[in-house]
């Protein structure tokens, strides 16, 4: 089955980590924190949000951006309201890393004009606010996994109480 990664650069929201953790959960992503975060992996809203899904997960703690470049050598994908492309116009390959970053800053400009080709964007009206970073995650998982057919995954529910004609 391909693999995609999910890379969160200094996450500050427990709530939007804890709702990656399960979007990773569910689709099989493999899951990568990044630090500094505001927050610490036992926080009671990340409970909330998604710990009782952390025992699902493929999850690797970086201390720094450095540390996590110097670890990791797949094609990174930055999803970013400033990148000059959509995210659905690029063919995500098996073992992609989807980097997406801090709530309030986004991902550093120096990051982004380093790798012009792979900075993307979802499509949003002007002049608004980004989307929440846990729905930009779902967003753009979703369509790497639309893309590669599902593959992997159970596209076809049961109902609980009557079977489906």
């Amino acid at each position: 089955m391909p693999t995609v990664n999910i890379v969160l650069m200094e996450p500050q929201i427990p709530q939007n980590t804890g709702n990656v953790a399960r979007t990773c959960a569910v689709t099989g992503a493999r899951l990568h924190l990044v630090g500094p975060m505001g927050f610490t992996i036992d926080d009671k809203k990340l409970k909330r949000a998604g710990l009782d899904y952390w025992d699902q997960l493929d999850i690797t703690y970086y201390q720094s951006r450095d540390a996590f470049f110097a670890a990791n050598h797949g094609p990174c994908y930055y999803f970013t309201s400033k990148g000059p492309r959509r995210h659905t116009d690029v063919r995500y390959p098996d073992g992609a890393f989807l980097v997406f970053g801090r709530e309030d800053a986004g991902l550093p400009e120096e990051l982004l004009a380093a790798n012009p080709s792979t900075c993307v964007r979802m499509p949003m009206r002007r002049g608004e606010r980004c989307l929440n970073l846990s729905n930009a995650v779902a967003v753009g998982v979703y369509e790497v996994l639309r893309q590669w057919d599902f593959e992997g995954l159970e596209t076809c529910g049961q109902l609980t109480k009557y079977e489906w004609k």
